[in-house]
């Protein structure tokens, strides 16, 4: 019987916090190709054989780490957007909040952001586990975009996308099916305002318009804006939706 007070979970939960912590930071410094587990292991004061005990493999550290990063992300634009929703917010105005919010955490975690969003990790191949954190992100943005399509909140769009669909299944099944005409072309619009989304915040973070845009958060603010008309949903602008 242990009577030490200490679980073997809490045992466990403790070296694996401080490798994630230490890893993270590792992140900021060295980037993701730079991460190892003996680098880990020399910044967290643990021996090597404490971080392989959690994590074998530099992968699967990585994997931990990108898994989170999804997570914590979406999670960040999930409250957003159900604080807007609750508020009676506009689908345009939760959109802008949503897309603060996921602003707000890049800016706040840019080791995970770049992680995430920066180059592809050489040598790395991410698994399966990571597929439905990775859909987080975009099904919130396509939450909100057929929330704006069932309130009739869209304007019809002046041109479709030439040919027959672009889509893959697993596109149109984050959606929810397909939209009638004439917003058959709804979600290969959702998918652009999504790449303008993550574009943005990656000229964003790693500082590509601060020497071209007086202040920053307007022009994110002003972006989503002009990338939303795309899909026919006004963003209101000089509002506060946070």
């Amino acid at each position: 019987m242990d009577v030490s007070g200490t679980s073997s979970a809490d045992e466990n939960t403790r070296p694996r916090a401080v490798i994630k912590t230490t890893a993270r930071q590792l992140l900021v410094k060295r980037g993701a190709g730079g991460l190892s587990l003996d680098a880990v292991a020399c910044d967290s004061g643990l021996a090597v054989s404490e971080v392989e005990a959690v994590y074998p493999h530099r992968d699967d550290l990585l994997t931990a780490l990108l898994i989170d990063a999804y997570d914590d992300s979406a999670a960040a634009m999930e409250q957003a957007d159900a604080a807007a929703r609750e508020a009676g917010a506009s689908a345009g105005a939760r959109l802008l909040a949503a897309t603060r919010a996921l602003r707000r955490w890049s800016f706040a975690n840019p080791g995970e952001f770049t992680l995430v969003y920066g180059s592809p990790v050489p040598d790395y191949h991410a698994p399966q586990d990571t597929v439905p954190p990775a859909s987080r992100t975009p099904a919130v943005l396509a939450g909100i975009v057929r929330s704006a399509l069932e309130a009739g909140e869209l304007t019809a769009p002046r041109r479709e996308v030439p040919g027959p669909p672009l889509l893959l299944p697993e596109a149109v099944q984050l959606f929810g099916g397909t939209p009638e005409a004439p917003y058959s072309d709804l979600i290969e619009r959702g998918i652009v305002l999504w790449s303008n989304l993550i574009g943005l915040l990656v000229f964003q973070v790693f500082s590509r318009t601060h020497d071209s845009v007086r202040d920053e958060a307007a022009f994110f603010d002003y972006a989503i804006a002009v990338a939303a008309e795309g899909i026919g949903l006004e963003v209101p602008l000089g509002e506060n939706t946070d």
